[in-house]
């Protein structure tokens, strides 16, 4: 009974003997360590965390004996598989008045910080698109009754010169026409079917590979065992197009980019829990994006470049978004990372809520 009520706990919970070797996890630890308890079970606390650990796991065990429980917030944990932060609680066990084990409980503190991160970043996204939009459109009226005049003023005109002008007039509005169309974003539904991500992003190298140059190397480094997704194949290279494009301008002429994609386990996007999500990564050794721009590099006319039009980012995100998905970057000087994530629903559609 004790058993079922852990493993429905959302918290890690991790028993470890007196020599701090792991005998039980329940669900959440497997989740918190990406691994399952077949492969986690048996293992001494020093396999399970990095070394770096080892003072506190040493501290830990000193207390431990001495019948003194340890509490600690915000503790930055090295695991085999990702850093994570945790409010760590350890209780000592006794059995005939010794110490016999040891009941660590792991809650994580990172995961809750990125939802909301992630809700905050979505809620600016989707005010932004309904102001741009809404902005377009007061534009697009006017902007039609100016070129409709102006062919109108063309055919009345027989001053060869004098039509020299209301052709420019036309031309300019339908450019101004093209990027509120752009502004607007994607306005066809998508249409859906299973494929294979590295497909799409073969179709992508191959795009950029000419307007790249031959001092930008692009490397790819994939994961064959991603499933297939479900998604529109037109819009996903668009999107991935837009991204890898914004690296090329970024590396000025010369660098590296590269192409990754990984498998990730019980990701939380959108307050929705996914088994499974496609992380893929545009990886550029480009000086990296102003401090000042980082908040704000997937609005709409926000751009470094004095040439940009600010609408590739803005655009990518609209079209992961609509896939349910999520572009996340981290950025410094020599290492800029674009990270896609994608969910990965089974044939079931097997989802499960975050509560």
């Amino acid at each position: 009974m004790y058993k079922k009520i852990l493993d429905h706990l959302n918290e890690a919970i991790l028993l470890f003997d007196k020599d701090l070797c792991l005998i039980y996890v329940n669900p959440a630890g497997e989740i918190l360590f990406a691994d399952s308890a077949k492969h986690l079970v048996g293992n001494p606390i020093h396999k399970l965390f990095k070394t770096s650990q080892h003072g506190l796991f040493g501290d830990l065990l000193q207390r431990l004996t001495q019948n003194e429980p340890l509490v600690d917030r915000e503790l930055i944990l090295e695991n085999i598989h990702q850093s994570i932060t945790v409010n760590l609680s350890a209780t000592p066990i006794l059995g005939d008045g010794e110490l016999s084990e040891i009941l660590i409980e792991l809650q994580q503190v990172d995961r809750h910080l990125r939802i909301t991160k992630e809700e905050q970043l979505l809620a600016q996204q989707n005010t932004s698109r309904m102001l741009v939009r809404g902005l377009a459109h007061e534009i697009k009226n006017p902007l039609g009754g100016l070129r409709g005049a102006a062919q109108l003023l063309d055919l009345e005109l027989q001053d060869p010169e004098l039509k020299e002008y209301t052709q420019i007039i036309i031309a300019e509005s339908d450019r101004l026409q093209d990027l509120m169309d752009k502004m607007l974003g994607p306005n066809k539904p998508a249409h859906k079917s299973l494929l294979n991500i590295h497909e799409v992003l073969e179709r992508v190298r191959q795009l950029v590979a000419v307007e790249a140059g031959s001092n930008i190397n692009l490397k790819t480094d994939y994961d064959p065992s991603i499933p297939e997704l479900f998604a529109d194949k037109n819009q996903m290279i668009q999107a991935l197009l837009n991204i890898v494009r914004n690296a090329i301008q970024a590396l000025q002429a010369s660098g590296t980019i590269v192409l990754r994609t990984r498998i990730q386990r019980h990701m939380t996007i959108g307050r929705k829990l996914y088994k499974l999500v496609a992380k893929i990564e545009i990886i550029d050794n480009g000086p990296g994006i102003q401090p000042g721009l980082m908040g704000q590099i997937f609005y709409p006319m926000i751009t470094g470049r004095a040439e940009g039009t600010g609408l590739g980012l803005s655009i990518a995100q609209s079209l992961i978004n609509q896939h349910n998905g999520l572009i996340e970057c981290e950025s410094e000087p020599g290492n800029t990372v674009f990270s896609i994530f994608l969910p990965l629903m089974d044939m079931r559609d097997n989802i499960i809520s975050n509560r």
